[in-house]
């Protein structure tokens, strides 16, 4: 378990319109953590066939409801400043979903970071364009996702030192994520990075769509993940409902990863076929050098069976209601059951023939 998460529990913190909202708590932290569950972000998050615009739609619903709650709890001002990390950046309905709340943009500025790419090996992390106003006091809202977290702490310690150099303030901010365990790190690292500049920093509100993920730390049982990038559950805290939603799906537990490239399902879409037809052809390649168990184990985080009160400690389910997580209990052992029967390379044949089905009026196209 990664040590931020050691003894920390999802607490329902509230309903709004239709996305569920549950804050992180038990740990020690400067900041806050939240977890938002929405039909929209269930189907991007489980189903890599959901591309182009309708990957931003989707994220809309639990976006403008957060937002709104956010609103009704006084965690945002009725006036923020945006911050587009070009180009993953984009893919998050910020802007919108303000409108939709009445939350007034001041600034819309952008920021890119790009790898530095020397003999076909990435040497670092370069800012080559900003578009950046310092305002003093501000709310910064920020939408990106965070895996190794190294984008992500060049381009906020440039912001940093942009804003001291301009004369501006941050007051606070609030960071929207398809993101990893690595995210909580790193904001519990920058929060006295900017309290040093500004000692009236309130602190950064993190929400997480469906739930805080893991990157894989190596590849995986199969050999083909991909380190540092690669999300799944393992050592993460899932929301429930995100839970449900994949194991109801016979296949979605086991794609290679929670988002894939999101940049590429927004705006390159044949680098995302690319990549998601790659992966299951190469499953189907190395089939015969893992178990099966051993791959469900990894996909669920844990090696089954586990008890009720495990179960509940691992997915950090304690606080949530005994009598609904009994039946999600019992819902994933039968899925877990039912897996046994099941074959890796007919699972592969038929995730290739659903995903190309689906794409293909794009593919053709091109």
């Amino acid at each position: 378990m990664q040590p931020y998460l050691e003894n920390t529990y999802l607490q329902p913190a509230g309903h709004h319109k239709g996305t569920d909202i549950y804050r992180l708590e038990g740990g020690k932290f400067l900041n806050k953590y939240f977890i938002i569950s929405n039909e929209g972000t269930r189907h991007l998050l489980a189903s890599p066939e959901v591309i182009g615009y309708d990957s931003y739609l989707a994220m809309c619903g639990a976006t403008s409801d957060m937002l709104g709650w956010c609103k009704e709890q006084k965690m945002v001002p009725a006036n923020v400043d945006i911050m587009t990390i070009l180009r993953g950046g984009l893919n998050y309905p910020l802007e919108e979903c303000c409108y939709r709340n009445g939350i007034r943009v001041s600034n819309m500025d952008f920021v890119s970071c790009e790898r530095v790419i020397r003999n076909n090996q990435i040497t670092g992390l370069d800012i080559r364009y900003t578009k950046l106003r310092a305002p003093q006091d501000i709310t910064l809202m920020i939408g990106d996702i965070i895996a190794s977290g190294e984008t992500l702490a060049r381009c906020i310690r440039y912001i940093i030192a942009e804003f001291k150099r301009l004369g501006g303030s941050i007051r606070r901010m609030v960071f929207f994520t398809i993101g990893g365990t690595r995210a909580i790190e790193l904001f519990e690292e920058l929060t006295p990075e900017f309290r040093f500049h500004w000692p009236e920093f309130e602190g950064i509100t993190c929400i997480f769509y469906e739930g805080i993920f893991s990157a894989y730390k190596d590849k995986g049982v199969t050999g083909i993940s991909w380190p540092a990038i690669d999300f799944f559950w393992k050592d993460g805290v899932i929301s429930p409902e995100f839970r449900k939603y994949v194991l109801a799906d016979d296949d979605a537990l086991f794609e290679k990863c929670i988002i894939y490239d999101g940049g590429a399902r927004r705006y390159e879409i044949p680098d995302h076929y690319h990549e998601v037809t790659e992966y299951w052809e190469g499953i189907k390649e190395v089939a015969d050098n893992f178990t099966f168990k051993d791959f469900l184990d990894e996909k669920l985080g844990y090696p089954t069976p586990v008890s009720f009160e495990d179960w509940l400690r691992l997915n950090h389910y304690q606080k949530l209601d005994s009598k609904l997580m009994n039946e999600l209990y019992i819902f994933e052992r039968e899925f877990a059951s039912r897996s046994e029967d099941l074959s890796i390379r007919q699972i592969a044949d038929r995730r290739l023939s659903e995903f190309r089905k689906a794409l293909k009026p794009y593919m053709s196209a091109k």
